[in-house]
């Protein structure tokens, strides 16, 4: 039995891990009573007594959690941005390659990838790696979220009945084009510079659809690359080239923990587009097949696919 404590477990984070974890038999949650919560004293002692923790806080109370941390047995995967791109914690994205999947493994430390940088990353990563992009190209990407990524708070604005018309429409953000991810796309592909990223909001509980765009490349050779790379892999998977129909909605993957990467164009233009949950493989299902692969199981046990 696996003891496992989710600092954070009242966020949309932690309670969607919470709900994956409910009926395996395998894992043991502990649980603080609501008045313990936020208590130092009782966090620090859940924390100490687990096998594996997530924390899904904060970056500075993620921070915190950290250095409560006194067991060296203890296992940690962090949700937050605090440390995706500290090389001393292993960075959470096994389909990259044998090498992030080997340091997963063997870590006590894991970064869970973030959500918008999930789907660059997971099409930009072997692209460089392999030599088809340099880390000088100029890339240029947008995503498009539901509004369960923004937390409660965004929730609550979103479904408020008496709520601003305008959220009937897609809303851009992050026009100072300065995005939180930005840093952990670029050194985790390797990149030379930032890309141009554009976020934008839709009008939908959950699901996104992260598109990068590829002037003078050929799409079939885009498409060829990214499904030899991840030829096998249950989790990460490429749709026929030019995609499984004709359009591409971004809530496809609502509920699932999978990712579903889509390559359209032609011989001077192309567009790759990852589609996924961004609570399933874009936070809580990359956290809990994180946790599988530290507990040397298959990956995805536990998880929709």
């Amino acid at each position: 039995m696996t003891n496992i404590f989710i600092d954070g477990s009242a966020g949309t984070t932690g309670l969607r891990i919470a709900d994956r974890l409910a009926d395996r038999q395998d894992i043991q949650l502990i649980r603080l009573p609501e008045e313990k919560r936020k208590d130092p004293a009782a966090r620090k002692e859940a924390i100490n007594s687990a096998d594996i923790v997530f924390l899904c806080l904060p970056d500075a109370a993620a921070m915190e959690a950290v250095s409560l941390a006194e067991n060296p047995a203890v296992k940690i995967i962090d949700t937050s941005t605090a440390h995706r791109t500290n090389p001393n914690w292993a960075y959470g994205f096994a389909e990259l390659s044998p090498a992030h999947r080997e340091a997963i493994r063997n870590s006590n430390r894991v970064a869970n990838p973030g959500c918008h940088a999930s789907g660059f990353i997971a099409s930009v990563y072997s692209l460089v790696a392999g030599g088809i992009l340099s880390a000088d190209f100029p890339l240029t990407a947008y995503s498009l979220t539901g509004y369960s990524g923004g937390g409660k708070s965004l929730i609550a604005e979103y479904e408020d009945p008496n709520r601003d018309p305008r959220h009937e429409s897609h809303r851009i953000y992050g026009t100072t084009l300065k995005h939180k991810h930005l840093p952990e796309m670029q050194k985790i592909c390797g990149l030379n510079r930032s890309p141009v990223f554009s976020p934008i909001l839709g009008d939908f509980y959950e699901g996104m659809a992260t598109t990068i765009l590829l002037p003078g490349m050929d799409a079939q050779r885009i498409w060829e690359h990214l499904r030899a790379h991840y030829e096998g892999e249950k989790i990460v998977t490429v749709a026929p080239l030019g995609g499984d129909e004709s359009v591409i909605y971004a809530s496809t993957l609502a509920g699932k923990d999978t990712m579903r990467l889509i390559v359209t164009g032609h011989e001077n233009q192309t567009m790759v587009t990852a589609l996924f949950d961004n609570l399933g493989k874009g936070a809580s299902g990359a956290a809990i097949q994180n946790m599988n692969i530290l507990l040397g199981i298959p990956e995805d046990t536990g998880l929709i696919l």
